[in-house]
């Protein structure tokens, strides 16, 4: 009887380290996509993305897991209309043929505070290899909304050439960082969240 106790505990317990990865859906209204960029090599200008959407799979004993982060390259917001749709011309996100900027990644591996995320970049059609460097990844308990929740920083610096969006490089620089600021929400609880924001 009692080596029948101690194996239901040792089942018991095995179950519990060894639960499965939990998903977690992107919310969008507490998430920030932005790019930044050198104008004539003298200011540098921050603008942003207002739609992004995606989910990352982590596992908390392991400390792995995955993205797929999605962001609406049509929703490009410089707080100017007329270079809001220049931006979205061929020359630059070709939003018409390329809705999306796309980022996937099954190598997430945390190490302390700060860590990195190798994965494959999609900017108007064309895939690169990228490293994001992540930072304060934390996952919490959302004192709002009372849902369980992970956030995170997210940023890479890449060339608008390999992405085949390298001209006027006299006026805007080759180089652009993209920052992200992420919170994605528990996916058993996320219309909990969608249906107390009527802005999503």
């Amino acid at each position: 009887m009692i080596r029948l106790v101690m194996l239901a505990t040792i089942v018991a317990f095995s179950t519990n380290t060894q639960a499965a990865p939990e998903t977690y859906l992107i919310d969008n209204s507490q998430t920030t996509s932005q790019f930044s960029l050198k104008y004539l090599g003298i200011s540098s200008q921050t603008h942003n993305f207002d739609k992004v959407s995606g989910k990352v799979i982590f596992d908390p004993v392991s400390k792995t897991g995955s993205a797929e982060v999605n962001i609406d390259a049509s929703s490009v917001n410089t707080g100017h209309s007329s270079l809001n749709n220049q931006l979205q011309t061929a020359a630059f996100f070709d939003t018409a043929n390329y809705p999306a900027i796309i980022f996937k990644s099954s190598q997430m591996k945390l190490d302390g505070d700060q860590t990195s995320m190798a994965g494959e970049l999609t900017i108007k059609g064309v895939t690169k290899p990228v490293t994001l460097t992540i930072s304060g990844f934390i996952c919490a308990q959302d004192q709002t909304f009372k849902v369980e929740s992970c956030g995170a920083q997210a940023t890479v610096t890449v060339k608008r050439s390999d992405f085949n969006m390298g001209k006027f490089s006299f006026i805007a620089s080759n180089e652009i960082t993209l920052n992200m600021a992420i919170k994605a929400v528990k996916a058993q609880t996320y219309q909990q969240i969608a249906s107390r924001d009527p802005g999503k």
